[in-house]
């Protein structure tokens, strides 16, 4: 269970009792209290050794460098924080949340923190999460050997990507454990209404899904919901891979694939601004904010973008210019971003 947009413990409890035993939150997500509230229903429970816990912190060389004690130091003390949380003694798979480049998968001195962590028994497993520049990260970490984890953005509209493809098998090959996010699509749940007209939701949620559990590369996913219907929908998948008619014609659907409008975080659309625009970091908060619904992380993702470089550097432009290699209309994302933010 990806836990990160439910704030009701009911549903977390409904998914263990379900068969579910891998839940995934962050320090970040609803700040903290999405780590709580899995730590106190896991607790009452009392299923702490029955489950594997996921949570993610970013690391102090991501957003502004420091010395080595310092940055080991704060990596420990946000370590601790989700333990805190989590009301647990230890944490299964303690990922560095959003890597984008090698250089920090390559860092001695976050890898130093994280290997202090495993010896004071506080993390069993270390990963990365990426959003962007996948592959490139993915096969650092199969390159370096010392991360066990990486949760990754992977799902049907990518079938074509084979650099990323060829990234997960390779990391598989080397015995990197693959967790899959994004599974439908950014939050497909929600399709553009003319695959609505062809294909029911549960089509749409059970193919989507068992694309990405019938990878053997991928070890298994973390699909993000937060109600009791999408929760059943999610563990019949990944209880009968096998597709149906219908989901077959579902994948094979070109034009479903180009109205889903999924940002693959490629980056090449920063060439076409002419403004130095984070473009790929507004498309994540269209998809926090449009598609989960879920407007506090899209607000703290928004936040988090440099000055000059969000929606205000867009008000000299009458049309936007930027452009995507793939299928996502830019200038409408940046439009209803602007009613949300302007």
């Amino acid at each position: 269970m990806g836990v990160m947009n439910s704030n009701n413990p009911g549903v977390v409890q409904a998914s263990y009792e379900m068969g579910v035993r891998h839940f995934d939150t962050a320090a970040a997500y609803q700040m903290g209290r999405n780590e709580q509230m899995v730590g106190a229903v896991i607790n009452r429970l009392k299923a702490r050794d029955k489950v594997v816990i996921g949570t993610k912190s970013y690391s102090p060389d991501q957003r502004r460098g420091g010395e080595p004690k310092e940055v080991i130091a704060e990596i420990i003390k946000l370590c601790d924080g989700s333990l805190s949380r989590l009301k647990t003694d230890y944490i299964d798979i303690f990922y560095i949340h959003s890597v984008d480049n090698v250089k920090t998968v390559q860092n001695k001195v976050v890898q130093e923190a994280l290997s202090k962590l495993k010896e004071q028994k506080k993390i069993r497993f270390c990963g990365v999460s990426t959003h962007s520049n996948m592959a490139e990260v993915i096969n650092a970490v199969a390159a370096d050997g010392f991360f066990d984890v990486v949760l990754t953005g992977i799902n049907f509209t990518q079938a074509d990507d084979k650099v990323l493809l060829d990234a997960v098998k390779n990391a598989a090959d080397k015995g990197v454990g693959m967790v899959g996010m994004k599974t439908f699509a950014g939050g497909s749940r929600w399709p553009d209404p003319e695959s609505r007209s062809k294909y029911n939701n549960k089509v749409i949620n059970s193919a989507a899904h068992k694309w990405v559990l019938s990878r053997t590369a991928i070890h298994t996913t973390i699909p993000g919901y937060d109600n009791f219907d999408h929760m059943k929908e999610d563990f019949a998948a990944a209880m009968d891979l096998e597709f149906t008619d219908e989901e077959r014609s579902f994948l094979a659907d070109n034009n479903v694939h180009l109205s889903m409008g999924y940002c693959r975080q490629c980056r090449k659309c920063l060439a076409t601004c002419p403004n130095d625009v984070d473009v790929p970091t507004l498309m994540r908060t269209h998809m926090y904010a449009a598609q989960y619904g879920n407007l506090a992380h899209a607000r703290m993702t928004y936040d988090g973008i440099a000055s000059g470089r969000k929606l205000d550097a867009c008000v000299s432009c009458d049309e936007c210019t930027a452009r995507c290699n793939n299928t996502v209309d830019i200038s409408r994302r940046i439009d209803e971003l602007k009613m949300i933010y302007a």
